[in-house]
């Protein structure tokens, strides 16, 4: 190996399964799965040095040289459109970004649409592209509830399996794009640190091609 890899890991379950995917390419840490409150952990003769950081974060650790390389939802990139190359998807936590509703939900142009959402930039791009008026309107949480209670039309939000807003009476009505987590790295460490990002990048794509050939 040449310089020690920096790796910024998305605490949670996301964060463990991509740290397994690292460990079966050789790129494994001991420390890392001990029980501690230690933030980073590095294996020497592996390269590489690890910490936890919250999701969100990863992109900003990454983008400002904190760490050479991370994992990030691309719901994440997208609605904050950090600075960094993005490599690789892992086909891990895939999901959607949709704009959802009521199921007899029909769009009245003659007026603004109200949209609630965690996503503001995703949703204003999206209605963007379509010269589409909308009222943002900024949730962190329970984002089913806005069109229920009657605080908005709509919502843009991530979609998994639907169940939620089925129980809820909502459906999905457009989808935005694809979710999952993808490996991105640092522009300008990539200069430097290039030949290890990209060994490691090619050791982990071929697991994902084996386990998505086997599942």
């Amino acid at each position: 190996m040449g310089q020690m890899l920096n790796i910024a890991l998305p605490k949670g379950r996301l964060g463990e399964k991509v740290y397994d995917i690292f460990e079966a390419a050789g790129y494994d840490c001991p420390a890392l799965l001990e029980p501690n409150r230690r933030l980073i952990f590095e294996n020497e003769r592996a390269g590489v040095r690890y910490f936890w950081a919250k999701p969100t974060d990863v992109p900003i650790y990454v983008e400002r040289g904190a760490a050479d390389i991370g994992v990030a939802g691309k719901d994440i990139l997208l609605e904050y459109a950090p600075d960094v190359y993005e490599l690789l998807d892992l086909h891990m936590g895939r999901c959607r970004m949709c704009v959802a509703g009521p199921a007899d939900f029909r769009d009245d142009y003659a007026r603004t649409l109200r949209v609630a959402t965690k996503f503001p930039n995703i949703a204003r791009r999206h209605y963007s592209a379509q010269s589409r008026q909308i009222d943002i309107i900024k949730l962190n949480g329970s984002i089913e509830l806005a069109p229920i209670v009657g605080l908005s039309d709509v919502i843009v939000d991530i979609v998994e399996t639907g169940k939620t807003l089925e129980e809820n009476g909502l459906l999905p009505l457009e989808t935005i794009a694809p979710i999952s987590a993808r490996l991105i790295a640092n522009k300008a460490r990539y200069k430097f640190v290039g030949d290890e990002i990209n060994a490691l990048c090619t050791r982990v794509a071929a697991l994902v091609r084996d386990r998505e050939e086997t599942t």
